[in-house]
């Protein structure tokens, strides 16, 4: 699959998803009662939102790396900022693997900012930047998955 094929699906897949999970949320009024679910379930919006907008982004112009760059380094940091703060609630009590290693979402965030910034560095993987921080934006999504499950799934009165 071409670059633009895979972004343009990751586009589709990611906004569809987040139009998906406004349903899950609509469907659970406790969540934007309560500060800490609401900003648990505000962190899987953004895990689908964000690598859709850097997907999105990627497509503008193909021939100028700085439009991709600029959007994926911002969107990046926008994510690392959003979700260090949660990685404090999940230590809160015991939780699903997804949630234990949520840590891995700051570390891909901070990756997909050094491939912004430095984009040399996606020589190290064999591969175009745009092909690295692909890769990095599908863990992305793989992540988010696993933290829609397991906050859907989580008992409220264990919490």
């Amino acid at each position: 699959m071409d670059l633009a094929g895979f972004y343009s699906l990751m586009a589709i897949t990611c906004f569809t998803l987040v139009g998906l999970w406004w349903t899950v949320v609509e469907r659970h009024p406790e969540w934007k009662a309560d500060r800490t679910a609401r900003r648990l379930a505000g962190g899987v919006y953004l895990s689908f939102l964000l690598p859709g907008l850097m997907s999105t982004f990627a497509q503008v112009d193909g021939g100028n790396p700085l439009v991709w760059r600029s959007s994926f380094g911002v969107a990046a940091v926008v994510g690392l900022v959003n979700t260090w703060p949660l990685l404090g609630l999940d230590r809160q009590a015991a939780r699903g693997p997804f949630r234990r290693f949520r840590w891995v979402v700051c570390v891909i965030y901070l990756v997909i900012v050094l491939l912004a910034v430095f984009p040399v560095l996606a020589g190290l993987t064999g591969g175009t930047p745009l092909q690295a921080a692909a890769v990095a934006l599908i863990l992305l999504v793989v992540m988010a998955h696993g933290l829609a499950w397991e906050f859907m799934m989580e008992d409220p009165a264990a919490g």
